[in-house]
């Protein structure tokens, strides 16, 4: 984290630790960042009660998180929309491939940095709708009656790559549209959408493009309010943007303009691109991202108010710290994300998302009741291997913990816990010449350490705020040793933040396997916090 926000954050929330959950704000106020996790380009609707958050997911399969609050600060995954990335054979990584060519050539082999690119999430005639652009293929439309799912399959919208950012909207009248932006960011485009939002009716027309005032102008959303058509739409690139308000009493435009949110005197650089919603009691609030390098892209809450038909967002359009709780009409949850599993049950928790599309023949919850089964298949290095699974790592601080049993390894083969971005971290188990070994690794180079009798090693990652992780282990399940020193993260990879990851592959005979028995996280609290 930047220093001089991070010391932002300790002037005006001393308690601020993990995410609003544990931020050590009062009970009537919460504190910034609501989300200390990667869910990024988030868009957030209510519907009766609750509020529905969906954030980008990119190549990670299944695909398009579905967060749920009942107070807008604490939230938990209920579901995803896509439960495999069904767009092109590169999301199932067909392989084996070279760490060059992963990160050289994203489109290729893998589909690193493609998938899904900043979702839009609305309600519409009793059915959740998400559109979604991938950079490759075009722009998608899936929906369900419950956010939980299931979903019916995504409907392709538009056939044409390099488009992204889509946001539907139904007038008064039940006419549709489509905005969207073009890869590269700007300008916004116009569509006529059939009724049930499954195509568009023209070739677009380009209704918002000033390269002067708003450059890299991208994530539209779309609204309507007291007569005024309005796009919230973020500009100025990921990490130093900022976000105006568009608005127009004619969808087509012209279009005036007013910034609503920006750094202003605080250290927080690029408060931007998300969605407004409002309580049942006509509140306003805006849920956005901002960079935080290894961490991702973390979320943030907002007030927001409306003066003279412009919004005004946070403290007269600057982000806020600290808060009083949003007036939801119902009482303050201690909701929270998914984060450790023991893997007792039928399915992987929700908090889990391969490095692409899986292969489910090498994986399994039932081959060792109780222990999750990862069979390695072919790969040089971590960032080719298949069936990595991954989730979004929660900070400031947090300790990852998980039981390996590796006596089933065979030569060649590579196990463990990762950091997992660009450039990848992790300490593990390696087999070569029939000895079983824990090894770290940091970009693709291995440090052998001491043998392993038993076949069964706790391993675990200790990440911090200044953005490391220390790799430990145990050989008794009690005491860890430490291997290495401090190692970056891996930064903002592949439009993400770094994640946890287990992993198995081969650069040997594939068909060996490790049982993880469970993985532990917790959030240390540093007394600075």
């Amino acid at each position: 984290m930047h220093l001089a926000y991070r010391r932002w954050i300790l002037a005006t929330a001393p308690m601020l630790a993990l995410c609003a959950m544990a931020s050590g704000a009062t009970p009537r106020t919460y504190a910034n960042p609501i989300l200390y996790a990667d869910y990024s380009d988030p868009d957030v609707i209510r519907v009766g009660r609750d509020y529905y958050m969906v954030a980008s997911s990119f190549h990670f399969s299944p695909g398009i998180p579905i967060l749920r609050s009942r107070d807008l600060v604490h939230w938990t995954i209920v579901g995803h929309v896509l439960p495999r990335l069904p767009f092109a054979p590169e999301y199932d990584m067909p392989g084996p491939h070279t760490l060059t060519d992963a990160i050289s050539k994203p489109i290729g082999g893998t589909r690193y940095a493609g998938g899904v690119w900043a979702p839009s999430l609305r309600f519409h005639a009793g059915r959740f709708y998400v559109y979604f652009a991938t950079p490759d293929e075009g722009i998608f439309m899936a929906s369900a009656a419950r956010a939980e799912g299931p979903w019916d399959p995504p409907v392709l919208v538009i056939d044409q790559p390099k488009l992204e950012d889509p946001c539907p909207f139904w007038d008064d009248d039940g006419t549709a549209w489509l905005v969207h932006s073009r890869h590269g960011a700007g300008p916004l485009i116009l569509h006529r959408m059939s009724p049930d939002g499954r195509r568009v009716l023209d070739a677009g027309t380009v209704i918002v493009e000033d390269k002067a005032r708003l450059p890299i102008l991208e994530g539209p959303k779309l609204y309507k309010r007291n007569g005024y058509y309005y796009i919230l739409a973020p500009f100025g690139g990921v990490e130093k943007g900022a976000q105006v308000a568009l608005r127009s009493r004619a969808i087509t435009g012209p279009y005036e303009q007013r910034v609503v949110l920006s750094q202003g005197t605080t250290a927080l650089q690029g408060p931007h691109q998300g969605g407004w919603v409002e309580t049942p009691s006509g509140k306003g609030w805006f849920v956005h991202f901002n960079s935080t390098g290894a961490f991702g892209r973390i979320a943030y809450l907002e007030p927001l108010v409306w003066k003279d038909d412009w919004p005004v967002i946070g403290a007269d359009g600057q982000p806020v710290a600290t808060f009083a709780m949003p007036d939801t009409g119902s009482p303050s949850t201690r909701d929270a994300l998914h984060e450790s599993d023991s893997f007792s049950g039928p399915r992987l928790g929700l908090q889990w998302e391969w490095n692409h599309n899986p292969d489910d023949r090498r994986w399994s919850l039932t081959a060792r009741p109780g222990f999750l089964r990862l069979i390695a298949g072919p790969a040089e290095h971590l960032v080719t291997a298949r069936n990595t699974l991954t989730q979004i790592l929660q900070g400031p601080r947090a300790r990852i913990t998980m039981r390996l049993d590796a006596t089933k390894m065979r030569d060649g083969q590579r196990a463990g816990l990762s950091l997992f971005g660009v450039g990848p971290s992790w300490i593990g188990v390696a087999r070569d010449a029939g000895r079983l070994r824990v090894t770290l690794a940091v970009k693709g180079v291995e440090t052998a350490g001491p043998a392993i009798d038993g076949g069964v090693v706790d391993l675990r990652a200790d990440v911090g705020p200044e953005q490391t992780v220390r790799y430990s282990y145990s050989l008794d399940g009690k005491s860890f040793r430490p291997m290495g020193d401090a190692i970056a993260l891996a930064r903002f990879s592949w439009w993400k933040g770094s994640r946890p990851a287990l992993f198995n592959f081969t650069r040997g005979a594939p068909g060996g396997s490790v049982d993880i028995d469970w993985v532990q996280v917790d959030h240390p609290v540093a007394a600075a916090d």
